[in-house]
C-alpha cells in the first residue's frame, strides 16, 4: 500500500541477524504495508565478527531458542538456523546505498538479504555475497555517505529507547492482517516527521 504522503510512514528499525525482524519483515510484505514503512537498519550486536562464525555452546542455544519462538509465532515462514550471526554493517550499508540510488531497489536487497540469511545461512558480512544479492546494481563499498547514514539511524535508534526489538517484533509478528492495516503499525513505530 504506496503512501502519498511521508507523514504516513513509519520508521521499521531492523537488524538482518534478528530472526523476529526478519519475521515482521516478511508479515509487513505480506498484509501489504512494508511500503507505508521507511526502513532502517540498525545493528543489535555490533561486536559480531566478519567473517561470521559458527555459534555453539549457549550461544547456539540462544541462536536456536530464537529461532524455535519465531517458527512457533509465524508458522510457515521460512526459517532455518543459521549457523551463527555475522556483523550486519556490510549489509546494512549496502542497503543504504541501494536505498538512496532507488528505493525499490533498496528494499528488494533488503529482502533478499533477510532470506539469503534466515532461510539460506549465508554471511551476509561477506562482500561478496553482498554483491551478489545487489544483483546488477554496484555498490561502492566504504562509501562515506552510507556510513554516515547508518551511524545517524542507529543515533536515532537508540534514542527512541526501544533498542531491545524483541518484544515489539514479536507482537508484530503475530498481528492479524486487519490489525496491521488499522493504526498498531503507526502507533508501535515513530512516524517518519517525529524523527527529523
Amino acid at each position: 500500500m504506496a503512501s502519498d504522503s511521508p507523514s504516513d510512514r513509519v520508521v521499521l528499525y531492523s537488524d538482518f541477524n534478528c530472526p523476529f525482524c526478519y519475521a515482521l519483515h516478511e508479515r509487513l510484505h505480506d498484509v501489504g504495508v512494508i511500503d507505508r514503512c521507511e526502513w532502517r537498519g540498525v545493528q543489535h550486536a555490533p561486536q559480531l565478527p566478519r567473517p561470521m562464525k559458527p555459534w555453539s555452546g549457549s550461544l547456539g542455544a540462544e541462536l536456536r531458542h530464537e529461532v524455535t519462538m519465531v517458527q512457533r509465532l509465524a508458522p510457515g515462514l521460512p526459517i532455518a538456523l543459521p549457523p551463527g550471526k555475522p556483523n550486519t554493517l556490510p549489509a546494512i550499508e549496502h542497503a543504504i546505498a541501494l536505498l538512496q540510488k532507488e528505493p525499490r531497489v533498496g528494499m528488494d536487497f533488503v529482502r533478499r538479504t533477510y532470506r539469503a540469511f534466515w532461510c539460506e545461512g549465508r554471511d551476509i558480512s561477506d562482500p561478496v555475497v553482498l554483491k551478489e544479492l545487489a544483483g546488477e546494481y554496484v555498490v561502492e563499498t566504504g562509501d562515506m555517505q552510507s556510513q554516515v547514514l547508518a551511524q545517524k539511524w542507529e543515533t536515532a535508534w537508540h534514542a527512541t529507547g526501544q533498542t531491545e526489538c524483541h518484544s515489539l517484533c514479536r507482537r508484530m509478528v503475530i498481528c492479524s492482517s486487519a490489525v496491521c492495516r488499522s493504526n498498531m503499525c503507526g502507533s508501535s513505530f515513530k512516524s517518519r516527521n517525529s524523527l527529523t
